[in-house]
Formats: structure tokens, C-alpha cells, sequence
């Protein structure tokens, strides 16, 4: 059994998430190249800064634009649904979203009980074309119509099913088509066997991860435990993938000859990364914890006085460490970046050369918050670096 090293193993999995030495191209071919070899950008609400599908593709995509999104999913080349949570997805992979839907066609619930007015809804937009929620919000009271609560319930769960789409975004307000109207001409529909299902797992995430874990491959997808365990066994029996060992972690880990090889060729960086809390290298924080020995929460569900580190802390990459966390807000009308706290990990030394490829990227992500300045409120560093940190901000 091959066996890398830890500080190995860091490398090539933030490699292959591109944020180490790999380079996916610029504007929106880019950001198609990425979506295709990482598998998915998860969609997130919150907004104290960009919301987090910008943000995790402006991390690796230069001269990125949010735009490009938008006409990626105009020219059907990806789509919105559901990964280990909602997220855009390439196109070409559609038919692995279907056992997904199949199992709320099967009566599946998403996150609600009550009965919902599937068919009114299915067919108002089968007859009118594309409609958002607030399409179906009630008019007026003892008319007829249903609440725009449940028609709401309705929207997403014939999209869960599959049976609608989105076909855009309205001020971040998910436009329904039906599947039919969307998907692209000669598309794959057909519905992927358990082993082609599990394969696609388990290739895809050493695609993106570089190196995969047998319980990181079903992260949050419910029943594919054992068919991963099954298929796991039958890649490494073919010779498509190889078992190796990590020398200061028991658990077995998985990748390909390819991967392998490609090691010493991983030149190293010491850019320092911004990354959001729904970021895909963040998303599974046991192997942050195993792999970087960096122990994160997102503290925006923590209720304010039980917080550490604060509302919406971005982890730091600097190089192949996770060296602290900057907890930010975007005051867009004042233009202003606002830095609450950073705080830097026990044990690590700023140096000048950090603190340099700190301020040039905290410069660039305060730009693509639309903001002109930035305000650093507190922070663990030492006044004098501190100082030394603010002169070097433009």
C-alpha cells in the first residue's frame, strides 16, 4: 500500500480543490472549468458579505464576475439543485441528480409535512410559463386561492421532485420552469444504476478533493454507505483506484496512479485565502481538523452571547495552513469592508511576507464587496503589526 505524508496530502488536496497551484482559467470559461472538476458551488442566503457561491468562485477564478453565473445557467451548461445541500451543478451530470428525485417522487418529504397544492401549481405554470412564489401570493381573503406559504412549499417540492426547474434568479428569487422547457436538447436522463451512482461519487471526489475518505464520499447523502463500501472495492479490485495511508492517520484513504504521480509537480503558493464558511475545501470540517489540525465553527446559528470568534468568521489560508479566521461585514452603502476581529491560530508568527499577501488579498476581497476601504476593529496580532498591517491596506 503507497503511503504520502501528511504535509503530501495537504498538498494535493488543496491542489485539487484550486487553491494551491491550479489554475482553472479566467471569466466565465472559468468558472464553467471549475463548477465541472469541483462537482458543485453551494448557494447560500446570507450576505454580511457576497453570498457564498460568489465567493467560493472568486477565490479561484480571476476576473470573475457574477454575471457569469447567470448566463452558465442561461446557456444550460449548469443548473440548481441539490448536492449535500442546494448548490449549482454542471449540466453534464444531470442524471446523477435523478435518484435524488426520484425518492421525493416516491413520497419523500422536503422539510415539510402538510398536504400541498402540487398540481394548481404545476399546472398555473405549465399554462402561463415561468412564475416565481410571489406569483402565487394571495390576493384576497375566501377566494379560492391557496396561501403563498403552502404554494411556496408546493414550488420547491415539485422541484425536489423534479418536475420543475429553475430556470433563473429575480433578485436572488428562484424563477420554476418545467424540466422539459429546460433541459438541454440530447441531455443524458437516464437513471444511473447504484454501482454507476456510487462510482460517480467516488470518482468526483477525488476529482475535486485529490484524496478521499471512505465517509467523505457520502457526507451527508443519506443510503449510500454500503453501495460506496461495495463500489470502493470494486474500483480498487479494477486498478481505477488505490488505497494509501497518510503516516500519522489510521484511516484509509483513496486516489488514483494519476493523482499520485502528479504530486511532485504541485508548485507551492504562499497566496493567503479568503475562503467563505460554505467554501468547499471548509464544508467537511473533520477533515479540516484531521488534515490541517484547524478546528472551525460558522457562528452565525451560535446565539450571540456563546460566540468566540463571531457572526460570519472566513477561515485564512495562507500557503498549505489554515493560519486563522477574519470575522467580516460588507457596509456597501458606506463602502467600507469592515474587519470585526482577526484573529490569527496559537503558534503562528505574521511575518512581513504574510502580512504582505494578507492586505493585497484583503484589498481585492473588500473590491469584490464593492467596498472602497477597510477598517480593521480588533484583532490578536500585536499593535505594532497591527499597524504595520493597516499601512500596508490601500
Amino acid at each position: 500500500m503507497d503511503s504520502i505524508s501528511i504535509s503530501e496530502a495537504r498538498k494535493l488536496f488543496l491542489h485539487s480543490q484550486g487553491l494551491y497551484g491550479h489554475d482553472f482559467g479566467k471569466k466565465k470559461s472559468g468558472v464553467l472549468n471549475l463548477i465541472e472538476h469541483i462537482g458543485y458551488v453551494q448557494i447560500d442566503t446570507i450576505s454580511v458579505v457576497e453570498r457564498a457561491h460568489h465567493h467560493t468562485i472568486f477565490t479561484r477564478v480571476k476576473d470573475y464576475q457574477k454575471k457569469y453565473l447567470d448566463e452558465l445557467m442561461d446557456e444550460k451548461l449548469i443548473f440548481e439543485y441539490w448536492s449535500h445541500a442546494a448548490a449549482y451543478l454542471p449540466m453534464r451530470d444531470y442524471r446523477f441528480s435523478l435518484p435524488r428525485k426520484k425518492l421525493f417522487a416516491d413520497g419523500k418529504q422536503h422539510w415539510f409535512k402538510d398536504k400541498k397544492p402540487t398540481q394548481y401549481v404545476y399546472d398555473r405554470i405549465n399554462a402561463e410559463g415561468p412564475l416565481q412564489s410571489k406569483d402565487f401570493e394571495e390576493k384576497k381573503a375566501n377566494t379560492g386561492w391557496y396561501e403563498w406559504k403552502t404554494t411556496k412549499q408546493a414550488l420547491e417540492q415539485l422541484f425536489m421532485e423534479g418536475k420543475l426547474m429553475v430556470a433563473g434568479r429575480k433578485n436572488f428569487q428562484k424563477v420554476y420552469d418545467l424540466t422539459e422547457r429546460i433541459l438541454p436538447v440530447g441531455i443524458d436522463t437516464k437513471m444511473p444504476t447504484e454501482k454507476e451512482m456510487a462510482e460517480h461519487l467516488i470518482l468526483y471526489g477525488i476529482q475535486a478533493n485529490g484524496i478521499v475518505a471512505e465517509h467523505e464520499v457520502s457526507y451527508l447523502r443519506k443510503g449510500h454507505k454500503e453501495k460506496v463500501q461495495k463500489a470502493l472495492k470494486l474500483l480498487i479490485k479494477e486498478g481505477v483506484v488505490i488505497e494509501i495511508k497518510i503516516d500519522t492517520i489510521k484511516e484509509s484513504y483513496y486516489t488514483t496512479a494519476d493523482k499520485l504521480m502528479a504530486l511532485d509537480d504541485i508548485k507551492a503558493t504562499k497566496r493567503v485565502h479568503i475562503l467563505s464558511p460554505f467554501d468547499n475545501a471548509v464544508i467537511q470540517r473533520r477533515r479540516l481538523q484531521t488534515f490541517f489540525d484547524y478546528d472551525y465553527t460558522i457562528e452565525c446559528y451560535v446565539p450571540a452571547p456563546k460566540r468566540v470568534h463571531g457572526y460570519f468568521c472566513l477561515p485564512l489560508l495562507y500557503g498549505d495552513r489554515f493560519i486563522g479566521r477574519m470575522d467580516c461585514k460588507a457596509e456597501r452603502s458606506k463602502g467600507e469592508l469592515i474587519i470585526q476581529k482577526l484573529l490569527l491560530e496559537h503558534g503562528f508568527t505574521p511575518t512581513d511576507a504574510f502580512l504582505k499577501a494578507l492586505a493585497k488579498s484583503t484589498d481585492e476581497f473588500a473590491v469584490f464587496n464593492n467596498c472602497e476601504s477597510v477598517k480593521l476593529l480588533k484583532s490578536n496580532m500585536d499593535k505594532g503589526v497591527q499597524k504595520e498591517y493597516k499601512e500596508m491596506l490601500k
